[in-house]
Protein backbone atom coordinates (compact mmCIF):
# COMPACT_ATOMS: atom_id res chain seq x y z
CA UNK A 1 0.00 0.00 0.00
CA UNK A 2 1.42 3.57 -0.89
CA UNK A 3 1.27 5.85 2.45
CA UNK A 4 2.29 9.55 1.99
CA UNK A 5 5.74 10.41 4.49
CA UNK A 6 4.43 14.11 6.57
CA UNK A 7 7.67 16.07 7.36
CA UNK A 8 8.02 19.26 9.68
CA UNK A 9 7.55 22.62 8.48
CA UNK A 10 11.27 23.77 8.15
CA UNK A 11 10.68 27.77 8.18
CA UNK A 12 9.17 29.52 11.27
CA UNK A 13 6.74 31.44 8.90
CA UNK A 14 5.45 30.79 5.69
CA UNK A 15 3.59 33.51 3.19
CA UNK A 16 -0.27 33.87 3.16
CA UNK A 17 -1.58 31.64 0.16
CA UNK A 18 -3.04 33.65 -2.72
CA UNK A 19 -1.83 37.02 -1.73
CA UNK A 20 -1.13 39.47 -4.46
CA UNK A 21 2.81 40.13 -4.79
CA UNK A 22 4.34 43.30 -3.18
CA UNK A 23 5.59 44.42 -6.21
CA UNK A 24 6.51 42.69 -10.03
CA UNK A 25 9.09 43.27 -12.52
CA UNK A 26 8.57 43.69 -16.28
CA UNK A 27 10.49 40.44 -16.93
CA UNK A 28 8.89 38.50 -13.77
CA UNK A 29 6.56 35.38 -15.51
CA UNK A 30 2.89 36.92 -16.59
CA UNK A 31 1.52 34.20 -13.49
CA UNK A 32 3.00 36.91 -11.06
CA UNK A 33 0.07 38.84 -11.67
CA UNK A 34 -2.24 36.92 -12.99
CA UNK A 35 -5.32 36.23 -10.17
CA UNK A 36 -5.27 32.08 -10.44
CA UNK A 37 -8.41 30.74 -9.91
CA UNK A 38 -6.51 27.51 -8.34
CA UNK A 39 -5.80 29.67 -5.70
CA UNK A 40 -8.13 32.18 -5.37
CA UNK A 41 -12.03 32.33 -5.78
CA UNK A 42 -13.53 33.89 -8.65
CA UNK A 43 -15.71 37.11 -7.86
CA UNK A 44 -19.27 36.60 -9.20
CA UNK A 45 -22.36 38.32 -9.36
CA UNK A 46 -26.28 36.90 -10.81
CA UNK A 47 -27.24 38.22 -14.26
CA UNK A 48 -30.59 39.20 -12.93
CA UNK A 49 -28.68 41.45 -9.94
CA UNK A 50 -29.42 44.82 -10.14
CA UNK A 51 -26.12 47.21 -11.16
CA UNK A 52 -25.67 49.06 -8.04
CA UNK A 53 -26.12 45.53 -5.69
CA UNK A 54 -23.76 44.16 -8.04
CA UNK A 55 -21.20 47.50 -7.58
CA UNK A 56 -21.51 46.92 -4.17
CA UNK A 57 -20.29 43.58 -4.14
CA UNK A 58 -17.43 44.23 -5.76
CA UNK A 59 -16.59 47.35 -4.11
CA UNK A 60 -16.82 44.68 -0.55
CA UNK A 61 -14.98 42.21 -2.41
CA UNK A 62 -12.25 45.05 -3.05
CA UNK A 63 -12.60 43.86 -7.09
CA UNK A 64 -13.18 45.92 -9.92
CA UNK A 65 -14.16 42.95 -12.37
CA UNK A 66 -17.07 39.74 -11.69
CA UNK A 67 -18.27 37.16 -13.78
CA UNK A 68 -21.95 37.29 -14.18
CA UNK A 69 -23.32 33.95 -14.06
CA UNK A 70 -27.12 32.46 -14.73
CA UNK A 71 -27.87 30.97 -11.43
CA UNK A 72 -30.59 28.62 -13.02
CA UNK A 73 -27.95 27.15 -14.97
CA UNK A 74 -25.29 27.43 -12.96
CA UNK A 75 -22.28 28.81 -16.30
CA UNK A 76 -20.89 31.72 -16.82
CA UNK A 77 -22.72 34.46 -19.15
CA UNK A 78 -20.50 37.11 -18.88
CA UNK A 79 -18.08 39.81 -17.41
CA UNK A 80 -19.03 43.05 -16.05
CA UNK A 81 -16.26 45.97 -14.76
CA UNK A 82 -16.87 48.77 -11.99
CA UNK A 83 -15.96 51.15 -15.29
CA UNK A 84 -19.05 49.18 -17.19
CA UNK A 85 -21.40 50.90 -14.47
CA UNK A 86 -19.91 54.04 -13.44
CA UNK A 87 -19.97 54.86 -17.27
CA UNK A 88 -22.72 55.80 -20.02
CA UNK A 89 -23.71 52.31 -20.16
CA UNK A 90 -26.53 52.50 -17.37
CA UNK A 91 -27.80 55.81 -18.68
CA UNK A 92 -27.94 54.50 -22.41
CA UNK A 93 -30.16 51.62 -20.95
CA UNK A 94 -32.39 54.15 -19.12
CA UNK A 95 -32.61 56.76 -21.92
CA UNK A 96 -33.76 53.68 -24.99
CA UNK A 97 -35.78 51.74 -22.27
CA UNK A 98 -37.37 54.26 -20.37
CA UNK A 99 -36.68 52.69 -16.74
CA UNK A 100 -34.82 54.21 -13.77
CA UNK A 101 -31.51 53.00 -12.55
CA UNK A 102 -32.59 50.57 -9.98
CA UNK A 103 -33.87 48.28 -13.00
CA UNK A 104 -31.07 48.48 -14.27
CA UNK A 105 -29.68 44.66 -14.71
CA UNK A 106 -26.12 43.51 -15.27
CA UNK A 107 -27.46 41.69 -17.92
CA UNK A 108 -28.40 44.78 -19.47
CA UNK A 109 -24.64 46.09 -19.53
CA UNK A 110 -22.75 43.08 -19.28
CA UNK A 111 -20.26 42.26 -21.71
CA UNK A 112 -21.96 38.42 -23.03
CA UNK A 113 -19.37 36.02 -22.69
CA UNK A 114 -19.11 35.32 -26.58
CA UNK A 115 -17.89 38.42 -26.92
CA UNK A 116 -14.91 38.38 -24.53
CA UNK A 117 -11.44 38.29 -25.62
CA UNK A 118 -9.68 36.01 -23.18
CA UNK A 119 -6.19 34.76 -22.97
CA UNK A 120 -4.46 30.52 -22.91
CA UNK A 121 -3.21 29.74 -19.98
CA UNK A 122 -0.49 28.16 -21.79
CA UNK A 123 0.83 31.69 -23.11
CA UNK A 124 0.66 32.90 -19.94
CA UNK A 125 3.05 30.28 -18.38
CA UNK A 126 5.60 31.08 -21.17
CA UNK A 127 5.28 34.80 -21.05
CA UNK A 128 6.61 37.59 -19.13
CA UNK A 129 4.88 40.77 -17.36
CA UNK A 130 5.95 42.76 -20.10
CA UNK A 131 4.05 41.16 -22.63
CA UNK A 132 1.71 41.24 -20.54
CA UNK A 133 1.86 45.10 -19.93
CA UNK A 134 1.98 44.97 -24.10
CA UNK A 135 -1.24 43.90 -24.31
CA UNK A 136 -3.64 45.95 -22.12
CA UNK A 137 -1.62 49.00 -24.03
CA UNK A 138 -2.78 47.53 -27.51
CA UNK A 139 -5.94 45.91 -26.75
CA UNK A 140 -7.51 48.75 -24.07
CA UNK A 141 -8.78 46.45 -22.41
CA UNK A 142 -9.58 46.58 -18.53
CA UNK A 143 -9.65 42.96 -17.91
CA UNK A 144 -8.53 39.94 -19.89
CA UNK A 145 -10.52 36.25 -18.39
CA UNK A 146 -7.33 33.94 -18.78
CA UNK A 147 -8.99 30.04 -20.31
CA UNK A 148 -7.42 26.31 -20.35
CA UNK A 149 -8.61 23.89 -22.74
CA UNK A 150 -8.71 20.15 -21.72
CA UNK A 151 -7.76 17.10 -24.04
CA UNK A 152 -11.18 17.12 -25.08
CA UNK A 153 -11.59 20.78 -26.32
CA UNK A 154 -13.07 21.72 -22.92
CA UNK A 155 -12.25 24.99 -22.07
CA UNK A 156 -12.76 26.39 -18.31
CA UNK A 157 -11.97 30.23 -16.88
CA UNK A 158 -8.55 29.65 -15.26
CA UNK A 159 -7.69 33.04 -14.09
CA UNK A 160 -8.24 36.95 -14.64
CA UNK A 161 -5.26 39.39 -15.95
CA UNK A 162 -6.33 43.19 -14.73
CA UNK A 163 -4.62 46.00 -16.24
CA UNK A 164 -4.80 48.42 -13.11
CA UNK A 165 -3.29 45.58 -11.40
CA UNK A 166 -0.55 44.80 -13.54
CA UNK A 167 0.19 48.90 -13.54
CA UNK A 168 -0.09 48.95 -9.50
CA UNK A 169 2.77 46.44 -9.50
CA UNK A 170 4.46 47.61 -12.09
CA UNK A 171 4.79 51.06 -10.03
CA UNK A 172 5.82 49.73 -6.61
CA UNK A 173 8.64 48.53 -8.54
CA UNK A 174 9.44 51.48 -10.41
CA UNK A 175 8.91 53.52 -6.89
CA UNK A 176 12.00 51.26 -5.77
CA UNK A 177 14.50 51.80 -7.91
CA UNK A 178 13.90 55.43 -7.78
CA UNK A 179 14.35 55.15 -4.09
CA UNK A 180 17.61 53.65 -4.18
CA UNK A 181 18.95 55.78 -6.95
CA UNK A 182 18.24 59.15 -4.73
CA UNK A 183 20.00 57.25 -1.75
CA UNK A 184 22.53 54.92 -2.54
CA UNK A 185 24.09 54.93 0.79
CA UNK A 186 20.75 53.09 1.93
CA UNK A 187 20.69 50.71 -1.00
CA UNK A 188 22.10 47.60 0.57
CA UNK A 189 18.99 48.08 3.44
CA UNK A 190 16.21 48.43 0.98
CA UNK A 191 17.20 45.60 -0.84
CA UNK A 192 17.43 43.43 1.95
CA UNK A 193 13.94 44.82 2.82
CA UNK A 194 12.34 44.38 -0.99
CA UNK A 195 13.78 40.87 -0.38
CA UNK A 196 11.77 40.73 2.85
CA UNK A 197 8.66 41.73 1.54
CA UNK A 198 8.85 39.75 -1.54
CA UNK A 199 9.38 36.79 0.68
CA UNK A 200 6.58 37.44 3.10
CA UNK A 201 3.71 39.72 0.88
CA UNK A 202 1.09 41.73 2.78
CA UNK A 203 -2.46 42.84 0.68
Amino acid sequence: MSILSLTMVTNTSLPIPGLDPWHADLQDPALTVMTDFRERASVTVLDTASIDVALEHMRHTGVRCAFAIDDRRRIVVGLITAYDITGEKPMQIMQSEVIPRREVLVRDIMQELSECRVADIKQIERATVVAVSNMFAKSQLTHVPVVETSETGEQRLRGLLSAAKVKRLLSRSESIRHDLARDPATQGNKLRAVAHRRANPTP
